[in-house]
Order: C-alpha cells, then structure tokens, then sequence
C-alpha cells in the first residue's frame, strides 16, 4: 500500500477535505495508485496526514460516491477500475472559456390549489429587482426579438456557471437556451438528422416526453434498464451511430449514480460506435451529501457528449428556461440553420435570469434552497421511519426533490397515488401504471404496469410542502395508507 502524503494548503480557502480528494483522485486517474489497491484506514490517514477523522472520512465518501473507491465490510475501502481513454479521445479545438466578471446588471408564479407550494423555496423579491432593472434600465431591447439561440447575456453567465460549478468548459456559442425540455430536445432531433443518426437509447424507466419526441421525429428507439450504477452500456447498440440519452449524476427515477469508470465505459462507448451522449444533468445542484457530482461533460472525450440542463426546478416551475451545451461541430451546425427557428423562449425572462446570475443570487439561492430541501428530506425520511417503518422502506435519500418509497400495501398502487392526491401531494407511480405532475418539475415515468396486491416503487415529491408542515401531512398519509 502506497503512503499517501498531500501537501495541504493552509492558505487555500479549499477545505482540507477536497484538497485531500484532489490528491487521491489524481493519483488514481494517473495509475500512481492502482486497481484494487487497499487505501489506508480513516484512522491511520488522519493520524499520518494530522487531519482530522472527519476530514478523512468526507474525503472517503466523496470518492465513494463518484466511484473512485469502494469498500468491503470489515476490510476496508479498494481503488475501483477507472477506465481511461486519453489515446482515443477527439480532440477539441475551442479555446477553454475563462470565467471573468461582466457588467451585466413581476414574476406571479401561481400553483394548482390542489398542492402545496413553499414560498420559503424563493425569493422573489430579488428576482423581481431584476426584472424591474431589465424592464427600466434595457426596456429598448425588448422591442426586439430574442436571438434564436438565447440571449448572449444569458448564454455567458451559464457558461462562467457551469464552468465554476459543473466544471464543464464551453463557449457561449456552443449554448442554445428554449422554452423548456422539450423544446431544447427538438432542437437536437434536427441535429442529429443532419448527422444522419436515425437511433436513439432511452433509459427505462426515463422522462417520457422525451421519448415522444423523438417517436414522433421518426427515430428508432432503444429502451434500456437502469441499475443501481447508472444505465446498462452492455446493452447499446453496437456498430451503430446512434445517441444516447441518460442522467448519470441523478436518475431521476431510482437515484442511481453513474460511477467514474461506467462514464468512461460510456465515452468510449460513443467514441468507438461514431456516436453521441445526451446528459440530462437532472437537479445536479440539490445534491446534500458531499459535494455535487462531476459532470460527464467535465470528463475528457467530452465533444463526444451533449449536456442538458433546467432551471425549472432551481427557479420556480414557471420558467421554461432550459439550454444545451453542444460539441463544437454540432454548435457550428445549428449556427447554420438558426435563421429557420423562432426563440419561444420569453426574452425578458431570458434578461432577468442573467442579471439574477451575474449578482450572484442564483448562487445563494441554490445554496439556501440545499440547506432548505436538506433538513425537508432528513425530515421526511424520519418521518416515514418514526410512523411507517412496518410497510413503507425508503430507497433513496441522496439527491433531487424527491423520495422513492417501496409500500407494501393491499392497496392499489393507484389508489395509492390518488390518497397522496387528496392530500396535496405529487406521487409519480413507478410499478404499478402511470400518474403525471403537471409541469416539467415533475417528470414523468415511462414504466409497464405491475400487479397493484403489492404497490411497488412510489416517486414522492417532498419539496414544496412547507418545512413547518411537512412532518404532519407526511403523517397523515402514512394513516390513510394503512387504511385507518
């Protein structure tokens, strides 16, 4: 076993716990620590570095978490396989966008009276001073039509956020911003056509409006299992250009994390058959163990890899503004032909957005709104454990505005659902038939039907109920599930 000896920055404002991460994590992509090679105790590391067990330990479950390590009970914690492709990958020509500042300078959401909303999961008071400095100070622009791509303004603050963030390296020219998903997805059907890849693999259970589209674009599909490791690579087409489309960081379906070496299985994957990754980056952000995990996009071969991301559930579900970062090659491509299309996606939105990211609210928000959805998930999942441990399991609690619940119940799964209804609560059914969330924070499955004796796997969204509130409403669920 290899003595592992970082020199830690006691300047740096990086705690101590990623600069350790840092050092491991490179160590193992460069082979200096090898393939199934025992790393030190969480002890043994403490005492030799003068961390404390703590720091150690959140070292340890970070590369957990990314798949750079795993543990064996009463053994310890092993290097996994990391598969690396630098002699396979394409190289890109774009210049690695810099991060510098730039002097950019009333929103009514309503909700269905049927659910709950939280007005503590945003601030519209900030929101609102930038659409007012949008609609006083840039009014002029407004008489003008939005650039079909999205607003430059706009385009670059997501590039230096994502870049800061994601640690995805774009240009802004490489961004197109629509109302929405499925716009965004539409988009990319006209791309891939001009491509001439007529197939697509879709992750099952998956986001079915996605899937509609691309059926009614004319593509072939491949519908392809999730496991707890991320979608099945063994079973993509092979020899076939085609695209895939996947959530690695997020399943919004089963929480299932793509670790490291399944994503460079992944790029390799789509460099060898001549085709294309579509990341859904799905609430990569609301992540509240560890930090959030790295992008796929971040990853080298990463003009093999189209990245998507929303901030329909980071704003508020009423912004329909989503945006595609996009390879170079296929930016140029759509470059080309942008004269075709109409931006729908509202301008004075698009405006208000950039300036709500340039003050740097958008960034306290996300971290208010992960310190917020924390304690609500710690909450519900107490919740459920203190008055429902005999039936209900909880099966992830890692990420997201949701919780998958396996209910053992003689209940339908339907009925199920339509109880969490009653009571304002958003349930999507995963076994046992389909039931929908309006709107595009809520995603939908795309799922066979099971029998309903034993209900199966149920999607939970805890988010908008008020933290104030939430123990006792998960409360009375938990009664009108058992039926009394």
């Amino acid at each position: 076993m290899k003595a592992i000896m970082p020199v830690l920055d006691e300047s740096r404002k990086k705690p101590y716990y990623l600069q350790l991460y840092d050092y491991i994590k490179d160590a193992i992509l460069k082979g200096e620590i090898t393939e199934g090679e025992k790393l030190p105790s969480l002890r043994s590391l403490a005492k030799s570095t003068g961390l404390s067990l703590t720091t150690v330990e959140q070292c340890y479950n970070q590369l957990l978490v990314e798949g750079y390590i795993y543990s064996r009970a009463q053994s310890g914690y092993y290097v996994s396989a990391v598969f690396s492709h630098s002699k396979k990958t394409v190289p890109s020509n774009q210049e690695i966008f810099s991060p510098e500042v730039s002097d950019l300078e009333n929103a009514m959401a309503s909700a269905p009276p049927a659910y709950y909303y939280d007005p503590d999961c945003f601030n519209f008071n900030k929101w609102k001073k930038c659409m007012n400095k949008v609609l006083t100070e840039f009014s002029s622009a407004l008489f003008f039509e939005s650039d079909p791509q999205g607003e430059a303004g706009l385009r670059a603050e997501i590039a230096k956020y994502l870049y800061i963030s994601r640690g995805v390296e774009c240009k802004p020219e490489q961004i197109l911003i629509g109302a929405g998903t499925q716009q965004i997805t539409n988009h990319l059907a006209t791309i891939l056509r001009k491509l001439d890849i007529e197939h697509v693999a879709l992750e099952d259970p998956g986001y079915q409006p996605v899937r509609n589209i691309f059926r009614d674009r004319g593509f072939a599909i491949t519908p392809v299992k999730v496991a707890e490791d991320g979608i099945l690579i063994e079973r993509l087409p092979a020899n076939i250009r085609s695209a895939v489309y996947v959530s690695p960081s997020n399943h919004a379906f089963t929480g299932a994390v793509m670790p490291i070496g399944r994503r460079y299985e992944l790029i390799n994957w789509a460099l060898e058959n001549d085709s294309y990754i579509i990341e859904d980056d799905y609430d990569s952000e609301l992540r509240y163990f560890g930090r959030p995990i790295p992008a796929l996009k971040s990853l080298e071969g990463n003009e093999r890899v189209i990245y998507l991301g929303s901030f329909s559930t980071t704003l508020f579900a009423a912004v329909k503004i989503s945006y595609m970062v996009l390879p170079v090659k296929m930016a140029q491509l759509f470059s080309s032909i942008a004269g075709d299309y109409a931006q729908t996606c509202s301008k004075l939105e698009q405006l208000s957005l950039a300036m709500f990211m340039e003050t740097g609210d958008y960034q306290t928000h996300i971290k208010k709104l992960r310190k917020l959805y924390s304690q609500k998930l710690n909450m519900a999942v107490d919740t459920f454990w203190e008055a429902g441990a005999d039936f209900i399991e909880v099966k992830n609690t890692s990420s997201g505005i949701n919780i998958l619940l396996k209910v053992r119940s003689q209940k339908g799964g339907q009925q199920l659902a339509k109880d969490a209804a009653t009571l304002g609560i958003p349930v999507v059914l995963l076994e046992a038939g389909l039931e929908s969330i309006p709107g595009e924070s809520g995603p939908i499955a795309n799922v066979s039907a099971a029998p309903s004796k034993e209900a199966g796997l149920l999607i939970l969204y805890y988010n908008q109920i008020p933290l104030a509130e939430l123990s006792s409403v998960l409360r009375e669920l938990i009664r009108i599930w058992r039926g009394r």
